[in-house]
C-alpha cells in the first residue's frame, strides 16, 4: 500500500496530485478503497436530503446555474419558505431514512429581513434529531457566528473550481471571498461542507487544483460534495462537452486518498449515471449521497432507485441521529402513525 494512502496531509503539490490521476485506473481504485477502508465502514452511504428554501433570482453569475438572475432559464422565483413548511419537509426526510437535512437559499448572502428566521430553521430541524446543514452564500462574522449558536452542524460553500479556472465560471464573487467565509464557519466550530463541480469545460489540470486546494486547507472539509455538471438550458455552459466518466470516478477515487476521513459526496449529475458508474463511484470511496426528488433544482434518482441498488451491491443506508432527543422521536412516530 502506497504510504500516502489513508495519511492526512495539507502539503500536497500540484505534481503529486497529478501523479494520483494518471496512475492506472484499478491502482487508483485500490489505493483509494483502501484508504476509504482505514477511516469508514466501507459498506455504508450516509443519506442526505437537500432543500432549497428560497429558489431563483440569485444576483451572482455562476455559469452553471439555473438560479442565477443573470440567465433566462424558466425557473421560477420564490421566497424564503415558511418555517412551518421547511420543518415538514424535514420530518419526511428523517423518516425515509435521512441523517442529514441541508437547506439551500439562491443568495449571495443572507439578508438581515431573512435571517431570524433562518436561524428558526436551524433549531427546529436540528429538534428534530437531524443534522443540520445550511448554503446561504456568503456569511459576515456576525452572521457566522450566529448560526453557530443556533447549532448549525455544517455550512456548505463550496470552491466550484481550480484558482485558475474560477474567473471563467464566475465574477460576482472571488476565490478569495469563498475561502474567508469558509474560515470564518471552521473559527465559529462549525464543520465545513466544500466540494466543486466537474465537467464544466475546465482542463484535468482544475480538477488537480481544486482537489489540491480543498485538500490543503488548514483542516480538510468534513463533507466534500463532487459534482458532475448538470447541463441546464439558458445557462452558458448548456453545451459543453460531457465530462468522461472515468475521469469523474478518478476524481472521486483522488478526492478520496487526498481527504481520507472525509465525507465523499457523489452529489449533483448522479441522476443521468447509469448503475455501473455509480458502483464504480462508491468503490472509489463516495460515501454520502443526496437523494430525494431534487438537488435544488435539478433532477435526482428516485429514492426506490437509490435503495434498490443499495441492496444490489450490499451498501446501507449509515444510521445516525446525534440529537434526536426522546420528546421529539415520540412525537415524529405519532405524526406518521396518523398519515
Amino acid at each position: 500500500m502506497n504510504q500516502q494512502t489513508a495519511e492526512i496531509r495539507h502539503d500536497w503539490t500540484r505534481k503529486q496530485v497529478q501523479d494520483l490521476f494518471e496512475q492506472p485506473f484499478m491502482d487508483l481504485l485500490y489505493q483509494a478503497q483502501t484508504a476509504h477502508r482505514a477511516h469508514f465502514d466501507a459498506n455504508q452511504v450516509q443519506m442526505s436530503t437537500l432543500l432549497s428554501i428560497k429558489t431563483g433570482a440569485c444576483p451572482e453569475d455562476c455559469k452553471y446555474c439555473p438560479q442565477s438572475g443573470h440567465y433566462n432559464t424558466g425557473l421560477a422565483k420564490e421566497k424564503l419558505l415558511a418555517v412551518s413548511k421547511v420543518i415538514e419537509q424535514a420530518r419526511l426526510a428523517r423518516a425515509n431514512g435521512a441523517a442529514r437535512f441541508c437547506m439551500g437559499a439562491a443568495w449571495k448572502h443572507p439578508s438581515d429581513k431573512d435571517f431570524p428566521h433562518v436561524l428558526d430553521m436551524v433549531r427546529e430541524v436540528r429538534a428534530l434529531g437531524l443534522e443540520t446543514c445550511m448554503t446561504l452564500g456568503a456569511l459576515s462574522a456576525e452572521q457566522t457566528r450566529a448560526l453557530a449558536e443556533a447549532g448549525l452542524d455544517y455550512y456548505n460553500h463550496n470552491l466550484d473550481t481550480s484558482p485558475e479556472y474560477y474567473g471563467e465560471i464566475i465574477t460576482t464573487r472571488t476565490y478569495q471571498e469563498r475561502l474567508d467565509t469558509l474560515g470564518r464557519v471552521r473559527d465559529a466550530g462549525m464543520k465545513v461542507c466544500s466540494g466543486g463541480i466537474v465537467g464544466m469545460g475546465e482542463s484535468a489540470a482544475d480538477r488537480y487544483g481544486l482537489l489540491q486546494q480543498l485538500a490543503n486547507m488548514p483542516a480538510h472539509p468534513d463533507s466534500v460534495p463532487i459534482n458532475n455538471l448538470v447541463k441546464v438550458k439558458g445557462t452558458p455552459l448548456d453545451n459543453v462537452e460531457d465530462l468522461d466518466p472515468f475521469d469523474f470516478v478518478r476524481t472521486i477515487a483522488v478526492a478520496r486518498i487526498m481527504m481520507p476521513a472525509s465525507y465523499v459526496r457523489l452529489s449533483a449529475g448522479r441522476e443521468a449515471m447509469n448503475e455501473q458508474v455509480q458502483a464504480l463511484c462508491f468503490f472509489a470511496g463516495a460515501n454520502s449521497i443526496f437523494y430525494g426528488e431534487k438537488l435544488l433544482t435539478t433532477p435526482l434518482p428516485e429514492e426506490s432507485a437509490d435503495l434498490a441498488l443499495f441492496a444490489r451491491l450490499g451498501l446501507r443506508p449509515e444510521r445516525r441521529q446525534p440529537h434526536a432527543p426522546a420528546a421529539a422521536a415520540a412525537e415524529d412516530t405519532r405524526f406518521y402513525a396518523a398519515m
